[in-house]
């Protein structure tokens, strides 16, 4: 299963978020050197499918596939068995599916994969959902409690870390410690629009936060040169 990074650049994780699969083999290649995963989500997976992210992975980096399973655990067990071929570095599945799902998913990718196994990673709250969001869904509380709520139960039921925004990173860290997995998404250089993410901090902020990886998508691929856009946030991490 994959370490702990041990350098900023090691942090990046760019997210190669089209469904054009020439498009992302190119900024996989010009990407692979200075981030530490490539990740592939729901965008080309449907897209291109399995092909579409072995050729992510002919780059040369480890890919974290972010396809946010959430079903049934039986389904949600099976798919995690028909990706396992690609050997994903991190796979992620939905903490809102329960304890029962999320224990399938570890079970089925340590069974499937051994110690080569991907980190099952449980999704908490999206980014893009703010408190109003939630309440709109039935959901009392807010996104803090909320995040802390399913990260608990992920966290028991066997998840190796969690998906959650920048502002919850902390809060987490003081209820569970520094054993689970953190990747943060919702993250913008200082300066860079939010666009779609409601719960959003600078590279340097989620770190001191507590992320082990930043996820990191438009302020990277749309950049006119994606890979000095990379070197410039692994800098500013102090790399």
């Amino acid at each position: 299963m994959i370490a702990r990074p041990r350098s900023p650049r090691a942090r990046l994780i760019a997210a190669l978020d089209t469904a054009d699969a020439d498009r992302a083999a190119a900024l996989a290649a010009a990407l692979a050197p200075e981030c530490g995963l490539l990740k592939v989500g729901l965008e080309l997976f449907a897209a291109e499918g399995p092909a579409g992210a072995a050729r992510v992975a002919a780059a040369g980096a480890p890919v974290f596939l972010d396809l946010k399973l959430h079903d049934i655990p039986n389904t949600v067990a099976g798919a995690v068995r028909a990706v396992l071929p690609l050997r994903p570095a991190m796979l992620t599945v939905h903490a809102a599916g329960g304890a029962a799902m999320v224990a399938a998913a570890r079970e089925a990718a340590e069974r499937g994969a051994g110690a080569d196994r991907p980190a099952i990673l449980a999704v908490t709250v999206l980014t893009s959902l703010d408190a109003a969001a939630l309440a709109a869904t039935g959901v009392a509380g807010g996104p803090v409690q909320q995040v802390l709520r399913l990260a608990r139960l992920a966290l028991e039921a066997g998840a190796d870390g969690l998906v959650c925004s920048p502002r919850e990173a902390a809060r987490i860290r003081d209820a569970e410690g520094g054993a689970p997995l953190l990747v943060v998404p919702g993250v913008r250089p200082a300066g860079a629009a939010a666009g779609d993410q409601a719960r959003v901090a600078t590279p340097e902020e989620a770190v001191r936060a507590g992320a082990d990886w930043i996820v990191l998508g438009r302020p990277i691929t749309g950049a006119a040169d994606p890979a000095a856009a990379a070197r410039a946030i692994a800098e500013a991490l102090g790399a």
